[in-house]
């Protein structure tokens, strides 16, 4: 895979914040919020596949909403530059109003597919029709030039004419994933989330769908941040891998380097919870303790200190900044070396 460091970015995130209002019983007057994304600092590069991994409730899904604005930022910077714009000239995108986003054509270049292809489809369009709406509205064709546009991305998904005259309940769980990327590819743009596209799908259908993506990542010379909580998935289609932890950013390195030096107690807990095909090597598992804290009152200090085996009074009163380890690895841990202790000792082992 290309080493996605070298490569230019097409999305930088600063400080991005996500909070939600939890109204109180009086007059409607904000009670609390939940944090859900609370200070996210992240670089994503052109022509990459970022994995997003962690635990259901850590904000992964968000992340993805707020990047492709379908929800608003609380604070942050979130700059764009995709459409061949130079280094020093890109668009601050997380508080631009609608008609700015209309006016850099970023609704067309940032796409989303979600998880649920069967709620993600509207029910009473036909396939031609569902294809066929983003590129009216933001190619404004028409007529033939239109159907021949929608005939080439199914094509493109491994569908055929016959379908275009079908609605999404006459479809499999798979087709319907096909048809949701077809849909996301058809204003041509550079960078799509996808929100754990295969989670929903037979076991036997994931590996086609994900074998799709790849073909149209080199094809169309698209960027992705996927968002599972398949390590092996992600370990498949990425480059590198994010993992995120009660709407933090715990780690993020190159994906051989995060399965084998992973150097956050949380990463290391998520890669040994992954069952082995061989029953005759005993794994090392490292089994949380407690569940997730509420994303309306995080702990102070590192967020996962409740539930680490290394934390020491220091990760109770200092938050841990995510610092580089080396130029394509980053880690927000006080503890880091002891976890890192812990990965050449399971090495020597092997």
């Amino acid at each position: 895979m290309t080493n996605a460091v070298t490569m230019p970015k097409i999305l930088e995130l600063k400080a991005l914040k996500k909070y939600y209002p939890i109204p109180g019983r009086v007059l409607g007057r904000e009670k609390s919020t939940v944090k859900a994304l609370d200070g996210i600092d992240l670089d994503i590069y052109r022509g990459e596949c970022l994995g997003l991994v962690g635990e259901s409730g850590c904000g992964k899904t968000t992340l993805g909403k707020v990047i492709v604005r379908l929800h608003d930022p609380t604070s942050g910077q979130l700059y764009y530059y995709g459409d061949g714009r130079r280094p020093s000239d890109p668009v601050e995108i997380a508080q631009a109003k609608r008609s700015a986003l209309k006016k850099h054509g970023i609704r067309g270049r940032l796409q989303m597919v979600f998880q649920d292809p069967t709620t993600s489809l509207n029910p009473r369009m036909l396939v031609k029709h569902i294809i066929a709406e983003p590129i009216k509205t933001q190619a404004r064709l028409g007529g033939r030039e239109l159907e021949d546009r929608v005939m080439a991305l199914l094509t493109m998904v491994g569908l055929t004419r016959d379908h275009l005259l079908r609605y999404p309940h006459e479809f499999s769980g798979g087709q319907r994933q096909r048809i949701a990327v077809a849909r996301a590819i058809a204003t041509e743009p550079e960078f799509i989330v996808l929100d754990e596209p295969t989670s929903a799908l037979d076991v036997s259908v994931q590996s086609q769908i994900l074998n799709l993506l790849k073909s149209l990542q080199q094809t169309l010379h698209l960027t992705f941040l996927f968002v599972t909580h398949h390590l092996l998935v992600i370990r498949y289609v990425s480059n590198r891998v994010a993992v995120m932890y009660l709407g933090k950013i715990m780690e993020i390195a190159g994906t051989e380097d995060i399965f084998h030096r992973p150097l956050h107690p949380y990463t290391h807990a998520l890669l040994s919870a992954i069952p082995l095909p061989d029953v005759k090597h005993k794994q090392r598992r490292m089994v949380l303790a407690g569940d997730v804290p509420s994303p309306v009152h995080p702990p102070l200090g590192c967020r996962f200190h409740t539930r680490c085996p290394f934390a020491v009074d220091r990760c109770r009163r200092e938050e841990p900044l995510l610092e580089a380890v080396t130029t394509a690895h980053r880690v927000a841990c006080h503890r880091k070396h002891a976890v890192e202790a812990l990965t050449v000792e399971k090495s020597d082992r092997r």
